[in-house]
């Protein structure tokens, strides 16, 4: 196959001066959070709310956003212009956020179960109460994705409209990254589970690296890219705004991370639409809410067929639908062709059903 050609900057002049700004650390991106109230804060989670401004005109449903466990929260939020909570709020919609925060040793003992039954039924019925007690638009990404569909599942009494999972792979044999580390299991599995068990969990650092190397390929053309496209600031602006929301990592759980490990290396669990948590089984075919799925075609951490598999396990869903859009496992979220694609798409299906 041929190679595709070099990007050349064009505009010489302002290559120079983005080139020069970035040798002296003067920021490009715009990373101030959106302006937003925290309507609840306990040890588990803080729960914010996005209110459109004046000149947005009040349109449908709120929308509750859920992360993933170890990457923060701001991924919803990463920069001005390019920020998952803005495009909602300036479409009309209020926007509720639940950021768990850091882990650390004190949470080791927390599983899936803690998050599905405990955290998300009370940040929904917080927000939903807030929001004079409609139903929401449920949407995670990745793992949040993940937990957003069993928790549908697990309680079909909470105020949910609609779940939303984005890059959340749930047929694990089909991630490529994963089937070469599966080997690594039989002669390293149970160095691993000592290590995870002696420290409580998965350090920060850990799940940084981790995140990289599913995304090794842009980590080692970076320079190149830099140099490329030295003459978009607003493409700079992003590579910027990535690279402190991969400073922000947390650790994970250690029960959590067991959990996982288990499901990803041995089992497959998720692929079979049925989780032990908490002592019973959790369908995923008891969705009774309209399910939509983001798949990022760029994606290696969750390959689309990875992802579009949940479609076959929502059989009590009564609509479903696929979105395929640009963008690898972070970018199909919030790079800088979700506000063309992902986001629109995500609101389309969303007045559906408001």
């Amino acid at each position: 196959m041929a190679m595709s050609p070099l990007r050349i900057p064009r505009d010489l002049g302002a290559a120079r001066d983005n080139l020069l700004d970035k040798a002296r650390r003067r920021r490009m991106a715009d990373t101030r959070p959106m302006e937003r109230t925290a309507i609840e804060k306990n040890e588990h989670f803080t729960l914010y709310r996005y209110l459109p401004d004046d000149e947005a005109r009040p349109h449908g449903r709120p929308v509750f956003l859920t992360p993933p466990l170890a990457a923060p929260a701001m991924a919803f939020d990463l920069r001005r212009g390019c920020s998952v909570a803005e495009y909602f709020v300036e479409e009309g919609r209020d926007v509720y956020l639940v950021d768990y925060g850091p882990v650390d040793f004190g949470d080791r003992d927390q599983g899936i179960e803690h998050w599905v039954d405990e955290v998300l039924p009370q940040a929904l019925t917080l927000a939903s109460e807030d929001a004079h007690g409609v139903n929401l638009h449920m949407a995670g990404w990745s793992l949040g994705g993940i937990f957003t569909m069993f928790t549908a599942a697990a309680r079909q009494d909470l105020p949910i409209a609609t779940a939303t999972a984005v890059a959340s792979p749930f047929d694990l044999r089909r991630v490529p990254l994963l089937a070469l580390a599966r080997p690594l299991d039989w002669v390293f599995g149970g160095l691993v589970g000592s290590a995870y068990r002696a420290v409580g969990g998965v350090p920060a650092p850990l799940t940084k690296w981790g995140f990289q190397l599913s995304a090794a390929d842009k980590y080692l053309t970076k320079p190149l890219s830099i140099l490329t496209h030295s003459d978009d600031r607003d493409f700079l602006a992003q590579l910027e705004a990535v690279d402190r929301f991969m400073d922000n990592m947390y650790a994970y759980p250690g029960r959590t991370f067991g959990q996982l490990y288990h499901v990803v290396m041995r089992t497959n669990e998720f692929a079979t639409g049925t989780m032990e948590l908490g002592g019973r089984p959790v369908h995923l075919a008891d969705i009774d809410v309209p399910v939509l799925v983001v798949a990022g075609l760029n994606d290696t951490l969750a390959p689309t067929p990875a992802v579009a598999h949940l479609l076959d396990l929502v059989t009590g869903s009564p609509s479903t639908q696929l979105l395929q859009a640009p963008g690898g496992h972070l970018g199909v979220l919030t790079g800088r062709a979700a506000k063309k694609t992902t986001w629109p798409g995500m609101e389309a299906f969303f007045s559906r059903f408001d």
